[in-house]
Order: C-alpha cells, then sequence, then structure tokens
C-alpha cells in the first residue's frame, strides 16, 4: 500500500480520535513531493486536516508547490491566522494565479492583509489580463548596471538573492530600468573581479508584458535560457519569466488542448479531488453543443431519405465512412496545432498547410480507397464498389484540408485551436460526409 492509499482509506474521525501524533509521524518521513500528492488526492476537508499537522516551514513548502485551485480548496479548511501567512509567503505570481481561484470577496479581503509593499507587488502582476506574460511574470529579479565590476556585481546579486525569483542569470538594466542585457552569474564569478558587466552580458531576448503567456514560454523554452526579460512598451524592465513558470504555462496549455481535443474543459485539478459536479459540469456544455451540431447529420440523412430507399446497402457503410472523414479531420487538426503550439506554422501559412493536407488526404484516401473499393467490389458489386472507393478518396480529401485550416483560422480570429479540433471538425466532417457519399452514390447509381 503507498502512502497516498494510506491516507486515502485512514478516516479522518480516527484522526480527530487520538491519532495527531502518529498521523503528524507519518507525514514527517515523506518529502514535499509525496506530501503534494497525498492532499491533491484527498477531498479539502480531509486534506486540510492532514496539512494543519505539518510544521510550519514544511507547510510553506507544501503549499507553494500546490496547484492554485487547490490552494484555494485548501484555504476553505484553514484559520484565518493560517490563511494570511501563507498568501504572504507566496510569490506576487502565484498569488495573482490563487486570486483567480478564490471568490472575488475573499481575494479582497487577502490582498488588504498583505503588507503594502506584497500588495503593490501583486497588484502590479494582477494588472494584466489574464493569459499574458504580465500576468506570469515575477517583479523580484536579481538586476545590476551594465558599467558595474564584477566584484560589484557579485556583492549586488548576494544583497538581492533573498528576495529574488533566481539568480543564476541576472539581468542588466541602466540607469532609467531600461534593459540592456542579460549575464550569467557563472561568468560573473568567474571572471576578473575588475571587468565590468558591459563586457560580460549578452543581448537580451525579451517579450512585453502583453504578450501571449504561452508564446513566451516557448520562447524562452526553445532559447533555453534560464528566465525571459518582461518589459513594457519603452523597453523598461518590469519582471522575469522563469524556467519553472514557463513550463508550468505549457503544461496548462497542453492540458487544456488535450481536454478540449476531447470535448471538454480542464478540470485544472487532480482528478480524485475533482467532485462529480465539476467534472459534469466540465463536459456538459460541450455534449450540448455537439449534439446540437450532430442534427445537422440528421438534416442530411433526411434529405437523402430516398435514396436510402433505392439502395438499402448504402446505410450499411455510413458509419465507415464518417468515422473515417472524422478521424482523419482530427488526425490533421491536432497536427496542424502541434505545430502553431512550438511555432512551426503561422496564420499566414494557412495557404501552404491547405495545399499539404489536401495531398496528405489524397494520399490515405487513395490507399483507403483501392481496398474499400475492392472488398465492396468482391462482397456486394462493382457499382457499390465504386462509390465506396470514390467516397472514401473524396472524404479523406476534404477532411484533412479542413482539419488542417480550421486550427489557423482559429488562431487568426484568436480563439483556442484546440477548440476547433476533434469535436467541431468531427461533426463538420460527418455532415459534409454524407453529402459527397450520396451525391456520388445518385451519380453512379443512377438513383
Amino acid at each position: 500500500m503507498t502512502d497516498a492509499q494510506y491516507f486515502e482509506q485512514t478516516p479522518t474521525g480516527s484522526i480527530d480520535r487520538g491519532s495527531l501524533t502518529s498521523t503528524a509521524l507519518s507525514l514527517a518521513g515523506l518529502d514535499t513531493h509525496e506530501v503534494v500528492e497525498i492532499l491533491e488526492r484527498l477531498p479539502p476537508h480531509r486534506a486540510a486536516v492532514l496539512y494543519r499537522l505539518l510544521e510550519k516551514d514544511r507547510a510553506l513548502a507544501v503549499f507553494d508547490a500546490l496547484e492554485p485551485a487547490i490552494q484555494a480548496d485548501l484555504l476553505a479548511g484553514l484559520r484565518a491566522d493560517e490563511v494570511r501567512t501563507l498568501f504572504a509567503s507566496l510569490d506576487p505570481d502565484d498569488r495573482a494565479q490563487l486570486v483567480d481561484e478564490v471568490p472575488a470577496k475573499v481575494a479582497v479581503r487577502l490582498l488588504e492583509d498583505l503588507p503594502p509593499a506584497d500588495r503593490q507587488d501583486t497588484a502590479e502582476v494582477l494588472g494584466y489580463p489574464s493569459g499574458t506574460v504580465g500576468r506570469r511574470m515575477s517583479p523580484h529579479f536579481a538586476n545590476v548596471h551594465p558599467d558595474a565590476t564584477a566584484a560589484e556585481a557579485l556583492d549586488l546579486v548576494r544583497a538581492q538573492a533573498r528576495r529574488a525569483e533566481t539568480v543564476y542569470s541576472v539581468v542588466v538594466t541602466g540607469s532609467g530600468r531600461e534593459l540592456v542585457g542579460v549575464a550569467s552569474l557563472r561568468e560573473i564569478i568567474a571572471s576578473d573581479p575588475t571587468v565590468r558587466v558591459s563586457e560580460l552580458m549578452s543581448e537580451p531576448i525579451f517579450v512585453e508584458a502583453t504578450e501571449d503567456a504561452e508564446k513566451a514560454a516557448h520562447l524562452l523554452v526553445d532559447h533555453a535560457f534560464l528566465l525571459l526579460p518582461v518589459v513594457d512598451t519603452e523597453q523598461r524592465l518590469l519582471g522575469i519569466l522563469t524556467l519553472d513558470d514557463a513550463a508550468q504555462i505549457l503544461r496548462e496549455e497542453a492540458d487544456e488542448d488535450a481536454a478540449r481535443a476531447g470535448g471538454a474543459e480542464p478540470l485544472r485539478r487532480p482528478y480524485l479531488s475533482t467532485s462529480v459536479f465539476r467534472i459534469a459540469k466540465s463536459r456538459v456544455v460541450w455534449l450540448l453543443i455537439l449534439a446540437i451540431s450532430g442534427l445537422l447529420t440528421v438534416q442530411v440523412l433526411e434529405i437523402f431519405e430516398t435514396t436510402l430507399d433505392q439502395a438499402v446497402v448504402l446505410a450499411m457503410f455510413i458509419p465507415l465512412l464518417t468515422g473515417m472523414g472524422g478521424n482523419t479531420g482530427s488526425q490533421a487538426a491536432s497536427t496542424v496545432t502541434r505545430a502553431i503550439a512550438v511555432g512551426d506554422v503561422r496564420s499566414s501559412d494557412v495557404g501552404r498547410v491547405f495545399l499539404r493536407e489536401v495531398r496528405v488526404g489524397f494520399v490515405l484516401g487513395v490507399l483507403l480507397g483501392s481496398l474499400g473499393f475492392l472488398l465492396t467490389a468482391v462482397f456486394y458489386n462493382l457499382p457499390t464498389g465504386i462509390v465506396i472507393g470514390t467516397t472514401i478518396v473524396s472524404v479523406c480529401t476534404m477532411a484533412a484540408a479542413v482539419g488542417g485550416v480550421m486550427p489557423l483560422i482559429a488562431k487568426a480570429i484568436k480563439v483556442d485551436p484546440a477548440v476547433f479540433s476533434t469535436p467541431f471538425i468531427t461533426t463538420f466532417c460527418d455532415a459534409t460526409g454524407l453529402v459527397i457519399y450520396f451525391s456520388i452514390a445518385k451519380a453512379v447509381l443512377g438513383l
């Protein structure tokens, strides 16, 4: 039995009745990651009981490692003084994420209880729209002047180390806080103490605070930087995006894309600690949308009802053709969505993507259509084989082209490309594929 399973199976009542000491000792034997895993798998009220058994410093480290949604649930079971301590212990960017998860009245009270300096730092981050890098940056960083010597820079970094988010890379700013470069702490330490920082720094790559957070995270990860400076429109330094924050942003975006590709909203918290109602809520809206859009398929079948009456055998192939079209479109959409995420394609590449996916879809259609033609011609008849083979080629070509361009169109109109992946493309390809199918059948069979 794992530690997580032990705590899941231990009734909260038994803890309340006298096993506090043994439970605290059990928790003390686990590292921070293991405690976080346990808390994420428990209901909020039980998680709060276990959390309060942690010693203070350990509790702060565990709370900082939790996802914002779990932090918000945990706060509901703690005393007001404990909540104030935990909130104040977070970095400004982490406070901003937590504020987004708690009710507005609670958020206001938490911010009011902060010391003035911390409140100002947090307000600065909260001033940027959700989804921007400004909302995820840390205003705490180590910075030095380009005219400082390596020895002076090292002293400055040492003085800022306790408050700075990271010191392994140091931002270099002018007297007006304008960004002029980035220097490695390793270079500063290894250099002659009299060398100027201007000789050690490199040209900075930076983003403006209003830039999309996912784009900034990809920029940081792709260049293998330790931090990415965040500036205003006049290139004055506002904060930094660190590598661990970039990794969290990309992980959140990947979870969101995976959820929406499957026709649901992301839970933003571990599955086992999410209520049944919240899970249902994340799925019901998409199911309603898909049910309504699925009426298109019913309408198409009604239009071609006479054709089906004249050639009943055609109905047997409907699941095959609609499934093939939806799957082909979903494959194309997933590939292009991934290419957008890593920066391989842009909205301006829509023409090139369209032509490429038309060719890919045609190749797939010929391969699958040839097989469909042979099998149908052998087991049914030649005309039906021609209908099935030709339809597969047409449907695969159409579905791949549509699936490829829809994510780019979504990006161009500033909509999440994942929204246009599997659910909508599958429905569109089902309806359109049936129109193609029956049109070809009427022409070949003379119905």
